[in-house]
């Protein structure tokens, strides 16, 4: 008899713009093959260099509004005149094959999906201080001066949310950022309630009071 494949953990993590989500989620993928992101659907243009199915699946309003009336997302956002929404149906697809999910979303998103799998766990990165945060939005040298403050003030509101969520993160030092978001996911996996069916077999073994000799 083949032994029932695992379920995979859907991992939600949230950070204000320049805390370094991105590229952390970017190592995360490369250092453990058992992770896997959720590419969002969305109705924004298709930028330069960007691929359908790869960046977004890129899909018409009206597409996108029928897929809503549907119930076919997860989570959902209107962001600055575009939607953006996260498929519900892949995500339990790809949880049921015992690959594990990574969101990437803002805090209202989190609790959307908080709210319908309450399983989940989510995580919130942070930068080391407000002045970090500036001078990392500032470097980037793409957005104009308003945009910056902008963020800045979109930063000040997410972060008022950090204590919703189940981990915290800081992310001063890349490195060991990152090493705390794989040690969460490695944690995940040595929970009790897992290793119990994986190890359902050795567990019996080791508790029968009459070992063979």
């Amino acid at each position: 008899m083949s032994q029932p494949v695992e379920k995979g953990t859907l991992y939600v993590i949230s950070a204000p713009s320049g805390a370094g989500k991105t590229s952390l989620v970017a190592e995360m993928l490369k250092a453990d093959e058992q992770l896997g992101v959720s590419i969002s659907h969305t109705t924004r243009p298709m930028r330069p260099g960007e691929q359908d199915g790869v960046n977004y699946h890129f899909v018409s309003r009206t597409t996108f509004e029928a897929m809503i009336a549907r119930d076919e997302f997860l989570e959902h956002a209107d962001v600055f005149g575009n939607y953006y929404g996260t498929s519900q149906v892949w995500v339990e697809q790809t949880l049921a094959r015992g690959q594990d999910v990574i969101l990437e979303i803002d805090w209202q998103g989190a609790a959307q999906v908080r709210r319908l799998m309450p399983d989940c766990v989510s995580i919130f990165v942070v930068p080391p201080s407000a002045e970090v945060l500036r001078h990392r939005l500032t470097s980037r040298g793409t957005d104009a001066p308003d945009v910056v403050e902008r963020r800045l003030r979109e930063a000040s509101e997410e972060c008022r949310h950090a204590l919703e969520f189940d981990y915290l993160v800081v992310n001063d030092d890349f490195s060991v950022a990152l090493h705390q978001l794989l040690a969460i996911v490695a944690s995940q996996r040595l929970r009790m309630d897992r290793q119990e069916v994986r190890h359902a077999g050795l567990l019996s073994a080791l508790m029968d009071d009459s070992p063979s000799r």
